[in-house]
């Protein structure tokens, strides 16, 4: 507490422990008053001589200090120079210069705290009163988020005060080693706030930043030497018969065979170093002998081919943060790979028809820097990852054989705007080639259209750029064909070059108009062909291209985006360019797999996050139909002051424009983005600025909204959803990144678009994301597995498996989730409106399609049985409604009968990438028509009960069922000779799940570590038996590590059926309300058990349940519940209920990491059986959720997964050198794969009254929504019957009995 003029706030005026009751009773110390100005010179007299908190000594900034934990620990910046990077406390080390900082005043008391090891300070975020990390920054101590107020405690420790947040630094965990420090909610008594300062006499230099080079990759002005400017897509052909016959005329995609054209791809001999001065400098000269080089397939990725390491990480840059500069950092794998360089070599011959021609070399994408000489003769630079390069290289050929070099840098200054969340990988990743045009050429064409109001009209508009590289004036025209999708000519139209004078260029405008014109649209994505004929001046053809075109109208009313008068709700997501076994050298069918994916999953929109993908996508994206946001290859995450600095604003704007002018004449690109996570500032106006000159579609940009045509936020909740759109805006409102499908996650999915539907502003998004991004290794055994960052040796620094964000595999295996990503986005809806009576009401949710063109089937279902059905063609116009009757008359209510009227929409006719017959909707809904179940009439030889040691039995000619005290599971259950339970490891409490990748994201592992206790090692406090009627009880209390109590009884009746009921009681319970036994209650009120239930009321359960293990013959399962794919409490919107028959092995899902996997909701029974022999039935009391594997819950538990080690994130020396294990434990997920996934010899099942949800609002903090928790401070009572069977198919009949 530091009191001085003009700085008090209420959360200053305290003592250590609060407001200490002699000072708050001093006569004028009146809380409120003393936060009037007027009071200040008095209060801060009262209390610098009442209390004993003074203001701190005076600290010289020249003198070096350490800042200590009361447990001896010290603050530490891990020597990072990441701006943006964590502070932590470390061990103390003689000699650690990054755990010595120097105080800077600021004047008040109030000092910057500045590491004089890397020159920056820390900062407290900006994140206002909300606890948070803090970070190191640029230093400024005018910045109020950097500025402390020191004050002195009177134990002699001091507290550290944000002057712009109030908050004190702390730690908020045990103070462990590597716990990152945080600005908390000032609590001057915990330790946690409490600081000493202590002397340093270590003299610390500031590392030895690099600060000037002569090489072009380090320089950020210069980004490309003899670089065409960027143009669109297309390929010269001689004429037009030869361009209308070639396989690509309308296929864009495909490789075309134009004389004009000479693909480069293929293998080049190539040659590898880890650094620049081991590079082979003179390698392209043509005397220089490559013959002894091995080759390399261009595109690829050279890691994939085992040079150099893969790396992932997300935010930190692999590379020491020192713009523009490429140096190593100690630690990282850059230390021993400091900026790898790969020589490529290959020969080419020119056609001989070429000569007198102007040749292009043009590069789709190159990682990360590249020099280009032909024939010895250096042609040129260039950045820019994932733009296209052109060069002319018409004076570097010869007639006859070429030589072509071209050398690749790993690292460039162009790496700090490619900090994308993605492995790092380097070389020629797409396609290399040769164009040949005429001396006057047809550089540019750029397509766009006005389209009339009443969309009966549609004017097209052609700027045609003609270069002249002659060496005289040249006449010539350039004559333009629109031709429909069938190839009928609808109009040929004309405009004059005139005479253009040599080394010229002219931008010629032409204009025709169509009526009635077809529009495209992600439904409907008709093309026209535009071909464009350049001809001299006696009108002979000199060159002809094509290009494909949709006419469709965007418009922003009313702060929303129209598509062609419609209001669309845009449903996508987020697509890396990445294959698992190519990297990010995507072949164009996997290219296609994707799209189709797209389309059969009901996704009509992309974010080609956060990159232009390579040109071949578009063609597909225009002909297969999505709307795309096609963003540009710049996130500056690591750094994003480079948004700040004049220097680098020519490449901020040269990343826009190029995408811009490459892919504008595509029809799918409904948005462009200026790139993502990289802050604000007048780099993105500069680009913003240079892309609106060039194109008129509306501009993204989520890290600047207010520059941006639209406002775009990441990772909301529903709630905050719901209040986005009470907000007021003149924007258009999206979702740029949402729902994080990390793992097993995308929960509250269906809750998020119920609140699209439903609330006006809310347009769609972009879910997060596509594909898992796995790279496919193999293990020391041959088996196949998917690596992340971690798994590459000394691939520091790594954020493990947090690129495993997909929806889809990496080889595009579809999550279960993906079953609630189709339900979600289908463009048919369907409403009960009178269940009873058949009435329901069906809405197309397309925008342009009438949806008499599908086939609406709906059949009754009884017990997942159809019993009557049909199918129906209705003609309901786009976003309009019809109600449809069911019959569903003369159903009669039966014990244990449910029924059901599912619907489902399918296709008639084929559509791009669909087939006939596929079911494009889906829905069900359940009659409320049910009978009460009858009551179970026991029968069977008599029961026996008998205690032997510590093992309670049950006993009969026909069933033997044990419970051991001891161990607390049932040991056995024999029926007719045939033994249920593997090796004893029969029924026993379960409260754990083997944590999906959400869980770790909100500490999950170690705060609720109490109910993985819980579910071993049990205490039994009571176990009795008792008879009734022809059943015996045997009731069994467990007390819980978590001091309350789950007491399961199970009724035994004579023929083997056996009901558990179990009951969970509330950690809020009390001795009063509390109806046990004596011993329980003896054991259970004791100041440890109630110590543990006060801990432990505040916390959810991971599941409430029990589980056992089935021999492993016994993995044929069939059920009657949600499915066929796995779902939990958060999502299964999109699984219907119905008799599913499947078996254990299948029902895994190979999640990249192994976690939680296989659940399902709202089970009614499950039937277990060999392929021959008796089976065993579950028929649950009340609705239950079930898992069925032939692996156990710590198969999937990554903490289970010993000897694998964490994924230690290796951001610094230090944490490399101090692995704290302890730390770690429960906290950070091990290195766990597929492979380490093999079926054991027996099926483990899990029965649960509920699991709480898998989450998915983000991967980093966010839980499940309370309605889909399980708070511990409830009761709770739940059963089911084991019912043994002689085949599986007996389910339904065992289902109409109440066992109870």
């Amino acid at each position: 507490m530091n009191i001085g003029l003009g700085c008090i706030t209420q959360a200053d005026i305290r003592f250590v422990g609060g407001y200490s009751p002699w000072f708050s009773s001093l006569p004028f110390l009146n809380i409120n008053s003393m936060l009037n100005f007027k009071h200040l010179f008095l209060v801060s007299v009262a209390l610098w001589s009442a209390v004993g908190m003074v203001r701190a000594q005076e600290f010289d900034p020249k003198q070096s200090y350490e800042i200590h934990t009361q447990n001896g620990l010290v603050l530490d910046n891990q020597e990072s120079l990441d701006l943006g990077s964590k502070i932590f406390i470390s061990k103390k080390e003689p000699h650690k210069e990054s755990q010595v900082w120097n105080l800077i005043p600021c004047g008040d008391g109030c000092y910057s705290i500045v590491s004089p090891l890397t020159e920056l300070g820390i900062d407290n975020s900006g994140n206002g009163s909300k606890e948070c990390p803090v970070i190191q920054w640029d230093p400024n101590k005018e910045n109020p988020n950097q500025q402390w107020r020191i004050t002195a405690l009177p134990n002699g420790n001091y507290l550290f005060t944000s002057v712009a947040s109030g908050y004190n630094l702390g730690f908020p965990d045990a103070g462990l080693v590597a716990e990152p420090v945080y600005q908390l909610k000032p609590d001057a008594q915990k330790i946690s706030q409490q600081w000493k300062i202590v002397k340093s006499n270590l003299k610390v230099v500031a590392e030895a930043f690099k600060t000037r080079s002569d090489n072009d990759w380090e320089n950020e002005r210069i980004f490309a030497v003899n670089k065409e400017e960027g143009r669109s897509t297309f390929v010269p052909f001689a004429d037009t018969e030869e361009m209308k016959g070639d396989p690509s005329y309308t296929r864009p995609w495909i490789r075309n065979q134009s004389s004009r054209y000479l693909l480069l791809n293929g293998d080049w001999k190539f040659h590898w170093v880890k650094q620049p001065s081991e590079r082979p400098v003179d390698f392209y000269k043509p005397g220089y002998d490559v013959s002894a080089w091995k080759e390399i397939p261009v595109p690829s990725n050279w890691e994939m081919l085992g040079y150099g390491t893969p790396i992932y990480t997300n935010i930190t840059y692999p590379i020491r943060n020192n713009p523009p500069f490429i140096q190593g950092q100690r630690g990282y794998t850059v230390e021993k790979e400091p900026n790898a360089v790969g020589s490529y070599r290959r020969e080419f011959s020119l056609p001989a028809d070429w000569k007198n021609k102007e040749v292009f070399i043009h590069f789709d994408g190159v990682y990360s820097a590249m020099y280009l000489w032909i024939n010895g003769k250096k042609v040129g630079y260039s950045q820019g990852a994932n733009n296209d390069a052109e060069f002319n290289i018409t004076q570097y050929v010869k007639p006859g054989k070429n030589i072509l070099a071209v050398e690749v840098y790993r690292w460039s200054d162009g790496s700090y705007l490619e900090d994308q969340d993605m492995f790092r990988l380097s070389g020629i990743h797409r396609d290399v080639y040769l164009v040949a045009t005429p001396k006057l050429r047809l550089r540019d064409v750029h397509l766009t259209s006005v389209i009339s109001d009443r969309f009966d009209k549609a004017d097209l508009c052609v700027k045609a750029d003609v270069k002249n590289y002659g060496k005289s004036a040249v006449n010539a025209s350039v004559r333009i064909a629109l031709l429909d999708a069938g190839g009928k000519t609808l109009r040929t139209f004309t405009t004059a070059v005139g005479n253009l004078a040599a080394g010229k260029e002219i931008c010629l405008p032409a204009k025709a108009s169509i009526r009635d014109p077809q529009l495209w649209s992600a439904e409907t994505p008709y093309l026209y062909t535009v071909n464009l004929e350049l001809l001299d001046a006696s009108g002979k053809v000199l060159e002809a291209t094509t290009q494909q075109y949709g006419f469709r109208k965007i418009e922003i009313r009313d702060n929303k985006v129209y598509i062609n008068d419609a209001l669309v709700l845009f449903k996508g997501a987020n697509r890396h360019d990445i294959h698992p076994r190519f990297g990010k050298a995507v072949p164009v069918e996997s290219m296609i797999e994707d799209i189709l994916l797209f389309k059969r999953f009901n996704l009509n929109t992309i974010r080609t996050s956060h990159y232009p993908n390579d040109p071949k996508m578009y063609a597909l994206f225009d002909y297969y139909g999505l709307y795309v946001m096609d963003e540009a290859d710049l996130e500056c995450h690591g750094n994003m002051m480079l948004t700040k600095r004049e220097s680098w604003k020519a490449a901020f704007v040269d990343r826009v424009v190029r995408m811009v002018e490459r892919d504008k004449n595509h029809p799918s690109v409904i948005f462009w983005s200026m790139g993502n996570e990289s802050g604000g500032g007048p780099n993105f106006e500069a680009a913003y600025q240079a892309a609106r000159e060039i194109d008129a579609r509306f501009i993204h940009y989520e890290g600047m909204n207010d520059v941006a045509d639209m406002d775009s936020r990441m990772y909301p909740s529903i709630e905050s959803m719901i209040a986005q759109d009470n907000e007021p805006r003149n924007k258009p409102f999206f979702l740029c990144e949402y729902a994080h499908a990390m793992g097993n996650s995308t929960g509250n999915l269906w809750g998020q678009w119920q609140a699209i539907y439903k609330y006006p502003n809310l347009q769609g998004g972009y879910i997060w994301d596509w594909v898992d991004q796995g790279l496919l290794q193999k293990d020391k055994n041959g088996r196949e597995y998917w690596a992340y960052g971690g798994d590459f040796g000394v691939d520091a620094p790594s954020d493990g498996n947090f690129l495993c964000n997909g929806l889809v595999n990496p080889d595009r295996g579809p999550h279960p989730a993906m079953a609630e990503v189709k339900y979600v986005h289908q463009n048919v809806g369907f409403e009960a409106v009178d269940a009873a009576a058949g009435i329901f009401k069906i809405t197309n949710r397309f925008y342009f399609t009438n949806l008499k063109k599908y086939q609406i089937h709906y059949n009754v279902l009884a017990n997942g049985k159809t019993i009557k059905g049909g199918k129906v063609s209705l003609d309901i116009a786009p976003q309009a409604s019809k109600e449809f009757t069911v019959p569903v008359n003369g159903l009669k209510a039966q014990p244990g009968t449910e029924y059901f009227v599912n619907f489902s929409v399918t296709t008639t006719e084929p559509e791009p990438l669909i087939p006939t017959g596929y079911e494009i909707a889906y829905d069900q809904f359940q009659l409320p028509i049910q009978a009460e179940k009858s009551i179970y009439k026991a029968n069977g030889p008599a029961l026996k009960t008998t205690i032997q040691g510590d093992e309670l039995i049950v006993s009969s000619s026909k069933v033997n069922f044990v419970f051991n005290k001891n161990s607390g599971l049932v040991t056995s259950y024999k029926v007719d000779g045939t033994e249920y339970f593997k090796d004893g490891f029969g029924i026993q409490p379960n409260f754990w799940r083997a944590p999906n990748d959400n869980d770790y994201g909100n500490s999950t592992p170690k705060r609720l570590q109490v109910w993985k206790q819980s579910s071993k090692n049990f205490r039994i406090t009571d176990a009795t038996m008792t008879a009734e009627d022809k059943a015996v009880s045997l009731n069994v209390t467990y007390l819980l590590a978590a001091g309350n109590l789950y007491v399961v009884t199970y009724k035994i009746y004579p023929n083997g059926i056996v009901n558990v009921n179990a009951k969970f009681t509330s950690t809020d319970m009390q001795p009063t309300e509390t109806e046990v036994s004596e011993a329980t209650r003896m054991a259970t009120f004791t100041p440890g058990s109630d110590a543990a239930r006060k801990a432990a009321s505040k916390l959810e359960v991971p599941r409430i349940g029990v589980r056992f293990r089935l021999p492993a013959q016994m993995n044929n399962v069939q059920y009657f519940g949600r499915g066929p794919e796995e779902n939990y409490i958060d999502r299964n919107h999109g699984t219907l209920v119905g008799v599913y028959k499947t078996t254990a092995d299948q029902m895994y899902f190979n999640y990249v990491r192994p976690q939680e996997n296989g659940h399902h909701t709202d089970t009614r029974w499950i039937a277990l059986s060999p392929n021959k022999g008796n089976g065993l039935v579950l028929v649950a009391d009340s609705l239950i959720g079930f898992n069925a594997l032939r692996n156990s819950i710590e198969d999937f538990d990554s903490e289970e997964a010993l000897p694998h080690p964490y994924q230690w994130n290796n951001f610094s020396p230090e944490e490399v050198a101090n692995h704290d294990e302890n730390a770690a434990r429960n906290v950070l997920r091990r290195m766990h794969h597929v492979n380490d996934i093999t079926p054991r010899d027996f099926v483990e099942v899990c029965v649960d009254m509920k699991q709480q949800g898998v989450g998915g609002y983000d991967s980093w903090g966010a839980r499940p929504e309370p309605f889909h928790q399980i708070p511990a401070n409830r009761d709770y009572q739940w059963g089911f019957t084991l019912v043994p069977v002689r085949s599986a198919n007996q389910a339904n009949e065992a289902a109409k009995y109440d066992y109870r």
